[in-house]
């Protein structure tokens, strides 16, 4: 067996910098920039969501998707269980096994649509809405200690630039959406 290729010192973010050298060695025709840009959007993505995950909403009891479907419901008020899939960016069936997790903890309530009763929405109880302000403070404060590590430029740049990826995203059809 081969000794490994990437250099021990090589870490979770730091890795790209090794796949973009190795990927250009072997297959010499690679968008680097296009890699970069796809590889540190998830790294970054990945890190600052483990963060979240572990400082904020672990700690309140639920996961990342809970948080999500929680904020989502605090947001938008009550939706029908495809229309919340929708706008989590989960799947049907990952927000129908929340949604009963979530009822049996008593955050949410699954009531009858008004207009058809044979559908159900899914709606915060007070507890769910007062547990997820309490921790959406906490979440915001760690989003504010990510922030502050650019100046307010290139905050402001990133998330132009953010907003211009995710709008052409969604009007391209290769795109593929969950819902």
């Amino acid at each position: 067996m081969a000794e490994p290729a990437e250099p021990r010192s090589a870490d979770f973010l730091s890795f790209v910098e090794v796949a973009l050298d190795r990927t250009q060695e072997r297959l010499p025709g690679t968008d680097r920039a296009a890699m970069a840009m796809v590889l540190l959007t998830h790294r970054v993505a990945n890190a600052l969501v483990y963060d979240l995950e572990s400082t904020v909403h672990r700690p309140a009891g639920w996961s990342w998707s809970a948080f999500r479907l929680l904020f989502t419901l605090w947001v938008s008020g009550p939706q029908e269980p495809s229309r919340a899939a929708e706008l989590t960016g989960m799947s049907r069936a990952a927000v129908s096994s929340l949604a009963k997790t979530l009822t049996a903890s008593g955050l949410l309530d699954r009531v009858p649509g008004e207009r058809d009763r044979r559908a159900v929405l899914l709606g915060l109880t007070d507890v769910g809405r007062e547990r997820l302000e309490e921790a959406f403070q906490r979440h915001n404060h760690r989003e504010t200690s990510w922030a502050g590590l650019l100046e307010p430029a290139e905050l402001e740049a990133l998330n132009r630039i953010l907003t211009k990826l995710a709008t052409a995203a969604h009007s391209e059809d290769w795109v593929n959406l969950r819902f």
